[in-house]
């Protein structure tokens, strides 16, 4: 009777933890897998090959309905610059139709809170926490017109890009600090001229699928602007697709909170506040530790 080699699991954990040694950002400082690495692990082969197969017809379909909207957004892109510089409704519109056509296959989105929505003619600053690439698509579903800010190369992706400028959004070059300074007063610009706007104010998307704490530009923009915060909380998009993991999308649905509005005031309590209303849709465990620590 030949021998079968049996490796023990501390064992196989150990080889898969130097296997994803070779891909940045998938091992912990302390050398363990990170918790998304994690998250894909125990989901195990199969669910992952159907969560592959489920990416690329997501994306397919991304580019099958931006590809005729961005041809209505370009017939209407001069009368919008006409009559509607600064929001660009007509366009955000499009911009609706094509987040929710696209994610109808694949995620159903819940919200949960429309009472607490402004008008749609009143600027404000919207801010989120940020766990996944769906995050955007998932948005758009609030029906209500914003821009938010983004990379500057992503201007560049062929169709999405180019309807990202189309409607307005807001270009950043995150290490460049000019760049960053202009990007807030452009903002601040917007809401003077009764545009909402979007901010991601952790500054990134999570990398272990915890909120973390709060930077301050979104709430200076809001406190000198004197306009109010609208803090929505969203779930379940980081364990659809995790961030470093756009190859992957999972089943599931995205719920999206409204909280009520944070009223304008100085920004260090507008922060906090904000950060309290989107951490109280979140179970414990999905905010970070020392969040809090990192906005003192």
């Amino acid at each position: 009777m030949s021998k079968t080699s049996v490796v023990s699991t501390p064992a196989r954990t150990a080889l898969v933890t130097h296997a994803a040694a070779s891909f940045p950002g998938s091992v912990d400082d302390d050398g363990g897998l990170s918790p998304l690495d994690m998250m894909v692990l125990e989901r195990g082969k199969v669910a992952k090959f159907f969560a592959t197969i489920r990416a690329l017809l997501f994306y397919l379909t991304t580019f099958a309905t931006a590809m005729p909207m961005l041809v209505v957004m370009l017939a209407i892109y001069p009368f919008v610059m006409l009559f509607d510089k600064y929001r660009r409704g007509g366009e955000h519109v499009i911009n609706t139709l094509w987040s929710k056509l696209t994610t109808l296959l694949y995620f159903p989105v819940k919200i949960h809170g429309l009472e607490n929505l402004p008008d749609k003619s009143e600027p404000v600053v919207y801010v989120s926490n940020h766990e996944s690439f769906l995050d955007i698509y998932t948005l758009f579903h609030v029906n209500r017109d914003f821009k938010f800010i983004s990379k500057t190369s992503n201007f560049f992706i062929p169709i999405i890009g180019w309807s990202m400028f189309l409607t307005g959004h807001v270009m950043i070059n995150r290490v460049d600090r000019k760049s960053q300074i202009a990007c807030l007063k452009e903002c601040g610009n917007l809401l003077l001229n009764g545009a909402s706007v979007l901010f991601f104010p952790e500054g990134t998307r999570s990398k272990d699928g915890k909120m973390h704490g709060f930077k301050k530009g979104a709430f200076s923009v809001a406190a000198k602007a004197k306009v109010p915060v609208v803090p929505i909380t969203l779930k379940g998009a980081g364990s659809l697709m995790p961030n470093k993991k756009e190859y992957l999308l999972y089943p599931g649905k995205v719920e999206v909170v409204i909280h009520p509005r944070v009223a304008p005031s100085d920004a260090d309590t507008m922060m906090r506040e904000a950060f309290e209303k989107v951490a109280s849709s979140l179970d414990a465990d999905k905010v970070a530790a020392d969040a809090r620590a990192e906005m003192k």
